[in-house]
């Protein structure tokens, strides 16, 4: 994934709020984005349907409530999640 895109899904998770709960490397209240990307490597769908409709109890009892961002601004993140742990 070229560094241009990297930059557009990390401004999209500042826009849309991810960064309250996701850092880069560690637990916040969520997951870090480098522990989803490893776990869920390849698959943007996935993750793009996770992002928009929530859930819980893929990482622990904190639900994660459903996002209220466009529908490519989540493909764009899932994309970037899904190339593999974050670097």
């Amino acid at each position: 994934m070229s560094s241009r895109v990297k930059r557009f899904a990390l401004a999209l998770t500042q826009k849309n709020g991810c960064v309250a709960c996701h850092a880069m490397d560690k637990k916040l209240v969520g997951p870090s984005f480098a522990d989803v990307a490893k776990k869920h490597a390849g698959k943007a769908e996935y993750l793009a349907t996770k992002i928009k409709s929530g859930g819980q109890g893929v990482w622990g009892a904190i639900p994660m409530p459903p996002q209220s961002l466009a529908d490519a601004e989540a493909r764009a993140i899932a994309a970037w999640l899904a190339t593999g742990p974050v670097k």
